[in-house]
Order: structure tokens, then sequence, then C-alpha cells
């Protein structure tokens, strides 16, 4: 079995191969698992759903259970890898995940289709883990480039993700979730034989306690301390909307320019491609030039100008506003995940890492569980416009966020931690 990293001078070193390929096996597959279920998952609850109508409100409580229990478990998962470490905790994650993926596979009534979100939801948390086991490794300077890194993989499993259900589907409806399942498992062997631990004895917290388990209890001590409680209003903030796009994009281009399927592919697949590029290499070479908080803030602009130039579809009745719009916004979204992670990182000293990280991930999972509802509201109620034009003036207070979090926050990264954090204890 492997045993732990000790944190090297520098990323180069510290970021061991066999640990760097688990981490973007890890990625690569739990965005490719969630861009499987898109193309896949109408044709299966229609299997068991009587009524045609309520096909729509189904697959948005399938997502919206999903959401639920991730805002439940992310802080417990990264307060537990605070206490055990990142591998065991990642390890049960990608297990739960396999075992999720088969419960959908398997099917045969529409509870086991919910019982396999809620599994994946509870278990599948790991982003939040996944980027505390970079912290471990990383210097400070050096983690905006690898959380970048990182997230262009996910853009990569964004695009590969639904072109690779849409194809298996055409041998069964099930395969894509059996083929997620296996692959999961596979990467769950892989990380028990040759996955290291990056996180020491020596920097692991004490005790944790059941409050602390509880996540509204631990967004409260990470809301508790300024810059964090800022720099989560802001992610909050930007998440929101970008749920709300998720959902009704694909309802906008219908309904504004009469787009099919096929049409409305190309946008999705526009935004990968963007994602990828920017946060695999435009990202890389910013960092060496400007500040996180001043690419977040850059990247918050772009998503503003992005959801103005969505909107405007209405009034141009031309598709070209939608295309120029979707790339910005990719644009922005791939400069601003990893920044504001990034920050997020240097405002947490070592041995909170994994609740801070949490305490984000559930912070992201109440943002996709209200984001949708409020976009169908505005779209529903006051026009197809609404929900751009809303996000636009979501993400103008994520920037104003932004900016009073750097009041504090240079301070605090300057001595590398956050001494406020209350630790965990039982």
């Amino acid at each position: 079995m492997a045993t732990s990293i000790s944190q090297p001078d520098g990323a180069a070193q510290g970021l061991q191969r066999k640990a760097f390929i688990f981490i973007v096996l890890t990625g690569f597959l739990s965005s490719i698992g969630f861009g499987i279920i898109l193309p896949v998952a109408p044709f299966l609850v229609t299997r068991y759903v009587s009524d045609p109508a309520s096909v729509g409100s189904t697959l948005g409580w399938l997502s919206s259970v999903y959401a639920i229990c991730a805002f439940i478990a992310a802080p417990a998962l990264g307060a537990l890898s605070d206490r055990f470490g990142r591998r065991p905790i990642l390890l049960i994650c990608l297990f739960g995940s396999a075992v999720g993926y088969l419960c959908f596979g398997l099917g045969g009534a529409l509870w086991m289709l919910f019982l396999g979100r809620i599994i994946d939801g509870l278990t599948g948390g790991n982003q939040g883990v996944l980027f505390a086991y970079i912290a471990d490794l990383v210097p400070p300077k050096e983690r905006g480039k690898y959380f970048g890194m990182i997230g262009a993989v996910f853009g990569i499993g964004f695009i590969a993700g639904p072109v690779l259900g849409a194809l298996m589907a055409k041998l069964s409806y099930q395969a894509p979730f059996y083929f997620a399942a296996a692959v999961t498992f596979a990467n769950v062997i892989w990380g028990l034989f040759f996955m290291p631990e990056s996180l020491a004895k020596s920097q692991r917290v004490e005790r944790v306690s059941l409050g602390e388990l509880n996540p509204f209890s631990i967004l409260r001590g990470v809301f508790a301390i300024p810059q964090l409680r800022w720099l989560l209003i802001a992610i909050f903030l930007y998440s929101l909307p970008f749920a709300a796009l998720q959902v009704n994009l694909s309802l906008f281009a219908r309904d504004s320019l009469h787009w099919d399927a096929d049409a409305i592919g190309i946008i999705f697949a526009i935004i990968g491609i963007t994602d990828i590029f920017v946060q695999g290499l435009l990202l890389q070479w910013l960092l060496q030039r400007f500040s996180e908080a001043q690419i977040a803030i850059a990247g918050l602009c772009c998503e503003l100008a992005g959801y103005l130039l969505i909107a405007s579809v209405v009034l141009f009745h031309t598709p070209v506003p939608l295309y120029l719009g979707t790339v910005i916004f990719a644009i922005g979204d791939g400069l601003l995940g990893p920044s504001l992670s990034a920050l997020l990182s240097r405002s947490a000293d070592e041995r909170s890492q994994g609740t801070v990280q949490g305490g984000s991930q559930s912070v992201q999972s109440i943002a996709r569980i209200a984001g949708p509802l409020l976009g169908g509201v505005l779209y529903d109620g006051l026009g197809y416009a609404a929900p751009y034009i809303a996000g636009a003036g979501i993400v103008g207070l994520a920037i104003l966020a932004v900016i009073v979090a750097l009041v504090a926050l240079p301070r605090s990264a300057t001595h590398g931690a956050i001494e406020d954090l209350p630790a965990s204890s039982v």
C-alpha cells in the first residue's frame, strides 16, 4: 500500500507521478460520469413515469436530490479528510460513485434511480477533497496553476461524457452507467495500490466532533472568518446563475432561435472546448503575469458580459450574440473557478484545507439546488432573457464580494494561514 508524500520544496517534486495520474483520472471520471447521464436519463425516466408531463419535473428532482445529498455530505467528507487523510476518503467517494452508477444502470424502478443519485451525491462530493489533496502537495503560489489543470480535465469530461453516453446508448440505455461503474471501480483499485497519502499524520486534526459533520455548523464556522465568508459568498453568487444556465440554456435556444437538439449540443461543446483552452493553456500564462485575485475579477467580468450578450438574443433574433456570449462566459468560468479555489486554499491553514474546500463545495451545492428553481421562475414569469439579465446582476454582486474579501486576504495570505479558523475537536 502507498505511504504519505512528504511536502517538498517545489510543486513538480511534490506531485509524484502516481499521485498526479490518480488526481487526473479522478477528476476526469467525476465529470464524465455527470455528463454521461445527460443524454440518457430522459429515456430511462420515461420508462418509470406514467405521466409524460411529469418527466421534466422528475428529472429535475433527480438533479436536486444529488445536489442536496452533496450539500449534506461535502463538508463532512472534507472534515473527515482533515482527520483521517485524503486517501481513504477519496477511495470511499469513488466506490460510492461506482455503486451509484450501478444502481442507475440496474434500474427496474424509479426508486432505484433515486437511490443511485442519493448514493452518488453522498459519496461523490469529492471535488473539495481532491482540491485539498492538491493543496497538501503544492505551494500556495502554485495552486492556481494546478487547480486550472484539474479544471481543464473536468472540461474534457464535460465534452466527452454526453458524447460517450449517446454512443453507448445505442447498445442500451443502461450501458453507459455500467461502463461508468466499471471504470470508476477500476480507479478505486488503482488508488488502493498506488495512490499515496498527501496529508502527513502530524498535520491532521486530532479529533472531529459529530457537530462538525453537520454541514450547517461547518458552514457557520468557515463563514465566521471575514475573508472566507466573502469568498464563499462570491462562489455562491457566481454558481447560482450558472446552475440556472445549465438547465435552461437549451430551452432558451429552442424558444428564441427555434434550434433543435443537434444545434444546442454545439453550444455545450463550445463551452467545454473553451473551458479546456482557458484552464489548460491561457490560465497558466496569465498566472505568471497577474495575481489570482485579478484573474478572478476578470473572470467575473467576462461572465457578466456573457450573460448580457446571451440575453440580447431576444432583441436581435440572431444566434451571433449567443455564440459570442457563451464563448465569453466560458472564458470567464475557466478563469474564475481555479482562481477562487486558490484564494480560498491560501486563506486556510494546512489542517483546515479539507474543511474549507468542503464548505466551498456545499455552497456550490446550495446554488445547484436553488439556481434551476430561480431560473425557471424567472423564465416562465418574466421572459426568456430574465434569467440572464438577473445573472449579470448577481455576478456584479459577486465582484463586490471578492473585492471586500481582498481587504482582509493579503494579511492572512502573507502569514500563509488563517489562525482564527476553529480547529476540529472531540
